[in-house]
C-alpha cells in the first residue's frame, strides 16, 4: 500500500511550499501537491526513471488537483536522456474534433459565443491527449512495468485523501451545477456543498479508470470508458459537442522538435508550436540579455520596467504569429533570430513605456500575413519537474485549460475545455486568424517546460509552471532571476511576478511594496495594475554541489528528493 509519509532529503524533511537547501540529492520530483510528489519519488526509489515517475506523478495529480490538471486534458513533456544527450519535447495536446470547422464558437447570427457559455460542456472539449503521450514516453523511456505505475494514484483513490484547500475553494466557484450531475455528485458533499479542506475524499470511479489503464493505455480512446467520453461531450444538451469514438480513437500524440536558444551562457530548450511557451520565452531571454537584466538588482522598478518591455514586444509576436504547425507555417526560427532580436530591441526605451506594439516581420516569415489572436484565458494547469538518478530530466507541464475544465466529469476524471484556447474568430479584416478553429488542429498553449544547460550540455535548471499565458512570463522571470541575477530557485519562485502580454495594463503581484513598484512604473508610463499572480512554479537547479528546489508557496506543492 502506498504510504501516507513524509519523504526524507537527506534528513530535512521538505513540506508544503518548503524547498531544501542544496543537498547531495541524486534524484528529485517536485509538484504542485505532496501526495503527488511523493507518488513521483516512490517510482524514483523503485528504479524507475524520470519518465515512469512523472506517469505516478500525473496520475496522483489528477485525483488530488483535479481543477488544474488530469488525463482528461493535454500535456508537454520535454525529456532529457543523458546517456547520449537526446533532448525530445513530447507533444500530447488536445486536438479539434474532425467535424469542428472554423465556426465552431460562433452564433446562428454569425457573432462570437461569450466565452463562460463556451467555456462549460461538450462543445469545449479536445480530444485528450495526455495518457497517449505519457504512453509514448514511456515506450521509449520507461524502466518500470507501465501497470506498476498506478499503483499510487489507484490506492489513494480507492483508501481517500485530504481534500486540498485550492480544490475546495475551486469547487466553491460554481455556483449552479444542476447540468452538472456527475461532477456534483462527487465534488459536493451531501449538503450540495464543497467538501471542506482537510475530509476525507475517496473516488472510487477513478480507481476503475486507473485499473483499466493500467492494463491497456488505450483504454481512454477505445472501449467503454471512450463511450462514456463521446456520451457526455455530445449529450450536454445546453452546449453539446461534436467529439466521436472515432477522434478518441485517432488521436495521436507526436515527437517534435525542441525550439533551443541563448541566454548568457546557457542554452535554453523549451516546447515548440502549437505552444508559443518556448519561442516567446526564448525571445523574453533574448531581450533580457540585450538590456543585460542579469547586472541588475531584480527588486527594483528599473528592472521590472525592462522585463515588462520585453515581455511586451515577445508578446506583439506570439499573439500574431503561433499555432499548430502542422496548419500554419511557423516563423519560430526567424523569431529567435540574434539579428531579428537586435531589430525588435529597438522598440525597448530603458526610460519609458512603449505602450502597445506592433508585430514585427520575422526573417524566416512564411506565406501571409496572418490575424492576431491574444488568447489570454487559460487557467487550469500544472507543472511537474523531475531529475533521476542517471540524471535523466523530465520538465511536463499538463492542463485541463480552466479551472475543472468542461466540468464534464466521466469515470472519476474531469474533461477539458481546451477548444476555447482557439480563436473564436476564424477572421479578422479579411485575415485568417492563425489559431482559428480547424478539424483535427491543437489550440495554441502558453505552457513553457523549459531545461536549462551549460556549456558542456549538461542540464542546470528544471523549470515551468502553470499560469495561462502568464506562464510564459513566470518562467522567463524564473530562468532570469536563477540564471541572471544568483538567486536560489526557492528566492526566484517566491519573487514578486511582474507580467506584460501587450495588453494595456502591466501587472504588478500584489503584496508589500507592490504600491511603491506601482508607482515607479507608472512614472515610467505603465498603466499598472496590482493584483494576485497565482503561479505555480517548480525548479529544480542543478549543480556540482547538488540539487536546489524551488517550490512554489501559491500552491501548495513539495519537493521530494534523496
Amino acid at each position: 500500500m502506498f504510504a501516507f509519509r513524509l519523504l526524507r532529503l537527506l534528513g530535512l524533511a521538505v513540506l508544503l511550499g518548503v524547498a531544501a537547501p542544496a543537498t547531495h540529492a541524486r534524484s528529485m520530483v517536485v509538484a504542485a501537491h505532496p501526495l503527488a510528489s511523493q507518488a513521483g519519488f516512490q517510482i524514483l526509489q523503485q528504479g524507475g526513471s524520470a519518465v515512469d515517475a512523472a506517469v505516478a506523478t500525473q496520475m496522483v495529480l489528477t485525483l488530488v488537483e483535479p481543477q488544474s490538471s488530469g488525463i482528461g486534458g493535454g500535456a508537454f513533456l520535454m525529456h532529457y536522456r543523458e546517456s547520449d544527450a537526446l533532448l525530445q519535447a513530447f507533444d500530447g495536446r488536445e486536438t479539434a474534433p474532425k467535424a469542428a470547422d472554423p465556426k465552431l464558437f460562433l452564433k446562428p447570427n454569425g457573432q462570437r459565443m461569450k466565452w463562460r457559455a463556451a467555456r462549460q460542456g461538450g462543445r469545449s472539449v479536445g480530444v485528450p491527449g495526455t495518457v497517449r503521450m505519457l504512453a509514448l514516453a514511456h515506450q521509449q523511456h520507461g524502466k518500470l512495468p507501465w501497470a506498476d505505475l498506478f499503483a499510487p494514484a489507484i490506492d489513494l483513490a480507492e483508501n481517500g485523501f485530504p481534500v486540498p484547500e485550492r480544490m475546495s475553494k475551486a469547487i466553491g466557484r460554481i455556483k449552479d451545477w444542476s447540468e452538472l450531475p456527475a461532477a456534483a455528485a462527487y465534488l459536493l458533499d451531501s449538503e450540495g456543498k464543497p467538501w471542506p479542506p482537510g475530509n476525507l475524499l475517496k473516488n472510487p470511479a477513478l480507481a476503475e479508470t486507473f485499473r483499466a489503464l493500467a492494463q491497456n493505455p488505450d483504454a481512454l480512446n477505445e472501449g467503454p470508458i471512450a463511450a462514456e467520453i463521446v456520451q457526455a461531450v455530445q449529450g450536454y444538451a445546453a452546449n453539446p459537442g461534436l467529439l466521436t469514438k472515432e477522434d478518441l480513437a485517432g488521436y495521436q500524440p507526436k515527437v517534435r522538435e525542441p525550439v533551443c536558444g541563448p541566454y548568457l551562457a546557457y542554452r535554453v530548450c523549451g516546447m515548440p508550436p502549437p505552444s508559443s511557451g518556448g519561442p516567446t520565452v526564448l525571445m523574453i531571454l533574448g531581450f533580457a540579455e540585450r538590456f543585460r537584466l542579469h547586472e541588475m538588482d531584480p527588486t527594483t522598478a528599473e528592472w521590472a520596467h525592462l522585463f515588462a518591455e520585453a515581455s511586451r514586444v515577445a508578446f506583439a509576436d506570439r499573439n500574431h504569429y503561433m499555432a499548430d504547425p502542422d496548419f500554419v507555417p511557423q516563423p519560430t526560427a526567424g523569431l529567435i533570430d540574434s539579428r531579428y532580436l537586435d531589430e525588435r530591441a529597438k522598440l525597448i526605451d530603458p526610460a519609458k513605456a512603449s505602450g502597445k506594439v506592433a508585430p514585427g516581420i520575422p526573417p524566416e516569415k512564411q506565406g501571409g500575413l496572418p490575424a492576431p489572436h491574444a488568447g489570454l484565458n487559460e487557467q487550469g494547469t500544472s507543472h511537474v519537474s523531475i531529475l533521476d538518478a542517471a540524471r535523466n530530466v523530465v520538465s511536463m507541464t499538463t492542463t485541463i485549460e480552466s479551472s475543472l475544465g468542461s466540468r464534464l466529469m466521466v469515470g472519476g476524471f474531469l474533461l477539458n475545455n481546451e477548444l476555447t484556447d482557439f480563436s473564436f474568430l476564424p477572421e479578422e479584416d479579411g485575415k485568417p486568424i492563425a489559431n482559428r478553429v480547424q478539424s483535427g488542429k491543437r489550440p495554441r498553449s502558453s505552457m513553457a517546460p523549459v531545461i536549462v544547460f551549460d556549456r558542456a550540455g549538461e542540464p542546470v535548471l528544471v523549470a515551468g509552471s502553470p499560469g495561462g499565458s502568464r506562464i510564459i512570463g513566470y518562467t522567463a522571470g524564473s530562468v532570469i532571476r536563477v540564471l541572471g541575477n544568483g538567486m536560489d530557485p526557492q528566492q526566484a519562485v517566491e519573487a514578486r511576478h511582474i507580467i506584460n502580454r501587450n495588453t494595456a495594463s502591466t501587472e504588478v503581484e500584489a503584496g508589500p511594496g507592490a504600491e511603491d513598484l506601482a508607482a515607479a512604473l507608472e512614472a515610467l508610463g505603465h498603466k499598472v495594475r496590482i493584483r494576485g499572480l497565482t503561479s505555480g512554479s517548480h525548479l529544480i537547479r542543478i549543480t556540482d554541489q547538488g540539487l536546489l528546489a524551488g517550490v512554489d508557496p501559491r500552491r501548495e506543492g513539495m519537493a521530494a528528493g534523496d
